[in-house]
């Protein structure tokens, strides 16, 4: 009875170490308790989240300085989570942003080719004069 009294306990113990850190919802000493959040990062996540909650992952890493996709990824792995969810990298061919690592929206074939000039409106013929 006893060991399992003690397994019970230690499993207890086991998931208060590692609970979830909810970036919406944590004070700065939350914060703080995820490995890689100090004082300074824990103060600009706070004054970022004055102005609005968080929606997503890419949100948190382009309105707080510090974190880009390394250290999401990083501090996903150490609880902290945006709404419930955990950090996932942007999948996909194009490498996207440089800050925030998610991928942008590229031009398709149609949005790359020139627009039809109209020769009867006289802005898109060449002997117009500016």
């Amino acid at each position: 009875m006893w060991k399992k009294f003690l397994v019970a306990l230690s499993l207890l113990m086991a998931h208060a170490a590692f609970a979830a850190v909810e970036v919406n919802k944590a004070d700065q000493a939350g914060l703080e308790s995820v490995k890689g959040i100090g004082p300074s990062m824990s103060t600009r996540i706070l004054d970022e989240r004055k102005k609005g909650a968080f929606k997503d992952w890419p949100d948190l890493v382009d309105r707080v300085k510090g974190i880009g996709e390394g250290n999401a990824n990083r501090f996903s792995k150490e609880g902290l989570t945006v709404n419930g969810s955990q950090f996932t990298a942007a999948v996909g061919g194009s490498k996207g942003d440089k800050k925030t690592g998610f991928g942008k929206k590229t031009a398709t074939q149609d949005e790359k080719k020139p627009a039809v000039k109209d020769p009867r409106n006289p802005k898109d013929s060449k002997d117009a004069r500016k």
